[in-house]
């Protein structure tokens, strides 16, 4: 017998059936997906001829759950879902997609309603949609949905079962026997093999391996905030940081985090990394050449590629506000603090300016001639060219037409533009 890598095998002294053991624990997220994708495909490859699915999990994401459901109806080979500890939300949703339900004395099943990230109840549509796929996942085993409903659904009233209107049903192993949501109660795995006639069969326990572990905690829908606002608060410290230190790398190093667990999860594919790439081009490229539409191009191509590795577009617009609300802060915070004059924006920002002071002479300023009179060289129509203090001067009357010869006074000065007036106490002309 050939065993899948990433897995122990042990022999029983009976008959060589073959059955695979795979655990669900912790949170259930995109990343325990995968690793149940992958352990169902080796034991198909394998020709097990049972799965036994040993649950203890506070529940998780609704999408993986679904997911994960999805999988378990699609296979021909008998599942089992052995609750050890806990089957709580998406992990009740988990075990009743599967053909028998086992349960240790202490175990519990149950108390499935929909929570946002935030602790508060989601919306009345996901909430219908939930208690739907529920009813659904306990009708498709051959099993009463009302108890699927009351899990899910704190309205549905059944106090027989400590469960009266208001609170969300949780079964014991004597109830869920009772209602027949589970089979019998199994103190151990040595009895649950005896229920299922398995007792000499080869089992076959398979194990995430390090990288799906990395990549289930990585996708966890707590870890990715996190994740995404050290990398936003890397970079947006770097661009204060003369050259490129500790905040860049850790940034950088958060955000490859992020897309490795999610490349891991089955998430992430190669269509996403290419759009990474190309938008942290075009950000750089920007550094390079003015204008701004690069930069902003490949902001919104990096953003693109969260959106893509995400599993969830809400979860991650949340994670990505997050992010976001981080660097904002963080950047009015170094700009009141740091200012522009160290970093990176010593480079890209235009910091001097034109001033007298600094020898910077955009046109001559005559101030001095405002007062001074002269007399006309060439008739002002009204520009032409005056003697004020024995000095040519291009002059201009405030619009009305002087002759030559006339006596004028300067009345303003702006810039090269000196504007003059006719002298009223002219002599007449003869």
């Amino acid at each position: 017998m050939t065993v899948p890598v990433n897995a122990k095998a042990k022999e029983t002294d009976g008959q060589g059936k073959l059955v695979y053991v795979i655990p669900i624990e912790q949170e259930v997220e995109r990343g325990l997906e995968a690793f149940l994708e992958r352990s169902i495909n080796e034991a198909i490859e394998a020709g097990a001829e049972q799965l036994i699915f040993e649950i203890d999990t506070p529940g998780g994401r609704v999408d993986a759950a679904k997911q994960i459901g999805k999988l378990l109806q699609s296979t021909d080979i008998p599942t089992t879902a052995y609750i050890v500890n806990d089957a709580l939300s998406a992990g009740s949703y988990i075990a009743l997609n599967t053909d028998s339900i086992y349960m240790k004395p202490q175990a519990t099943i149950g108390a499935s309603g929909v929570i946002n990230q935030d602790g508060t109840e989601a919306d009345k549509k996901a909430q219908s949609a939930w208690l739907a796929a529920m009813k659904s996942a306990a009708e498709s085993k051959g099993r009463d949905p009302l108890y699927a409903a009351a899990m899910a659904d704190k309205d549905v009233d059944l106090p027989t079962y400590g469960a009266p209107k208001g609170k969300f049903l949780t079964l014991g192993p004597k109830e869920a026997v009772e209602v027949g949501y589970a089979e019998a109660i199994a103190p151990n795995r040595v009895a649950l093999l005896h229920e299922l006639d398995l007792d000499h069969a080869t089992i076959i326990e398979t194990q995430p391996t390090i990288a799906e572990k990395i990549a289930r905690f990585l996708t966890n829908p707590v870890v990715v905030p996190i994740l995404l606002s050290i990398a936003s608060l890397g970079l947006i410290v770097e661009l204060y940081s003369p050259g490129f230190g500790v905040p860049g790398s850790m940034g950088i190093a958060a955000l490859l985090l992020f897309f490795y667990g999610h490349v891991v999860a089955g998430l992430a594919g190669m269509e996403t990394i290419i759009l990474l790439l190309a938008g942290l081009a075009l950000i750089i490229a920007e550094f390079f050449v003015s204008g701004g539409i690069l930069g902003l191009l490949g902001t919104a191509a990096v953003v693109g590629s969260l959106f893509l590795a995400g599993a969830n577009i809400v979860s991650m617009s949340i994670s990505i506000g997050i992010a976001f609300l981080v660097a904002v802060i963080a950047a009015i915070i170094l700009f009141k603090v740091i200012g522009m004059e160290k970093g990176l924006f010593r480079h890209i920002i235009l910091r001097d300016s034109t001033k007298t002071e600094l020898g910077y002479i955009a046109s001559e300023n005559r101030l001095e001639l405002i007062g001074l009179s002269g007399k006309t060289l060439t008739n002002l129509r009204p520009s032409g060219t005056a003697l004020v203090d024995g000095e040519r001067i291009d002059v201009v009357s405030e619009g009305s037409f002087i002759p030559k010869d006339r006596t004028i006074s300067v009345i303003k000065v702006e810039g090269a533009r000196v504007v003059v007036r006719e002298n009223s106490d002219r002599e007449p002309d003869n």
